[in-house]
């Protein structure tokens, strides 16, 4: 045994005990991190369990936080191989604007840059802990949670308005080509001796915004390879969803007309909600098989085809 190696020998034991060290000192610098992180957004989380999440436009704003966090969990696996390097002047320059501008905008009650701020601090975070390594490991999750986001009022009412006109004239037409006793007056919908008024809910831009987390979710995790099919997928998130959102208006008029006005209040109102989500996630599922397909026929024709050339 050389004396370069036996030195490298002795050495070793104290380098591991070094790296274990590190390593535990990064977990608890992580769990404080992340500890401070909850107690500081506790009372954001009050705000919109007592507001945006109790509403059916923004009721999905806890599934999606749960969605990131597993997205998250899933990136365990690659911190083995991932070499930190912390970035202090980023990561305080990110943490500091973040903090600063969530209490700002908590004294003034501006929830939805009050929620976004939980993008910068945790890049913040994640930037002291391991630099832009660690920051890129997790991108997607955080910024996912832009979705858990409550949009504005006046971004809302530029989209929904319109499309609250749109479908109604939509359905009237439909109606009025099968010959059923029906008129329009904006979002009045008069059928027969009844008259009904389709609501922002009704509009679908709720379900838009749903189903674009849910289908960019499982375009990431499980189309991210197929660059086309992922296109389309994405691009299919819109017209789903104002084509099931077509139906459960027609199904409302329908009813009234049918069974009263009465008879769709309530209850039925919040079924066929739950069956226009559940319609579309149907749609979208089924257009990804039909992707699938025909990217498995044309691969096929692809292979008959090559010897046939050659």
């Amino acid at each position: 045994m050389s004396v370069d190696s036996f030195k490298t020998d002795q050495n070793a034991p104290a380098l591991g005990a070094v790296g274990i060290k590190r390593e535990w000192s990064t977990l608890f610098y992580a769990a404080l991190m992340g500890v401070c992180f909850v107690i500081t957004y506790v009372p954001t989380y009050i705000t919109l369990a007592n507001g945006a999440w109790r509403s059916e436009q923004e009721g999905h704003g806890p599934l999606i936080m749960i969605a990131a966090a597993w997205l998250a969990w899933q990136q365990r696996g690659k911190l083995s191989s991932l070499t930190l390097k912390p970035a202090p002047l980023a990561g305080w320059a990110f943490l500091l604007f973040g903090l600063a501008l969530m209490v700002v905008t908590r004294s003034q009650i501006l929830i939805m840059v009050e929620v976004a701020t939980q993008i910068p601090v945790l890049f913040g975070c994640l930037l002291l802990l391991g630099g832009w390594p660690l920051a890129r490991l997790f991108a997607f999750p955080i910024v996912f949670l832009i979705f858990s986001v409550p949009p504005p009022s006046w971004l809302m009412d530029a989209f929904t308005v319109p499309l609250k006109a749109w479908i109604s004239d939509v359905v009237t037409n439909f109606l009025y080509d099968l010959g059923y006793p029906i008129a329009q007056n904006g979002v009045m919908i008069m059928i027969g001796p009844y008259q009904l008024m389709v609501k922002d809910a009704c509009s679908g831009m709720n379900s838009i915004f749903a189903l674009s987390a849910i289908g960019i979710f499982y375009v990431h995790e499980f189309v991210r390879k197929d660059w086309f099919r992922a296109v389309i997928l994405i691009l299919s998130i819109i017209p789903i969803t104002i084509l099931a959102n077509f139906f459960r208006v027609l199904l409302l008029v329908l009813g009234s007309y049918y069974f009263g006005v009465d008879a769709i209040e309530g209850l039925f109102h919040d079924l066929t909600g739950i069956a226009l989500f559940v319609f579309a996630l149907m749609l979208f599922f089924v257009l990804d098989g039909v992707l699938i397909s025909l990217s498995f026929l044309a691969r096929k024709a692809v292979r008959l085809a090559l010897p046939a050339s050659a």
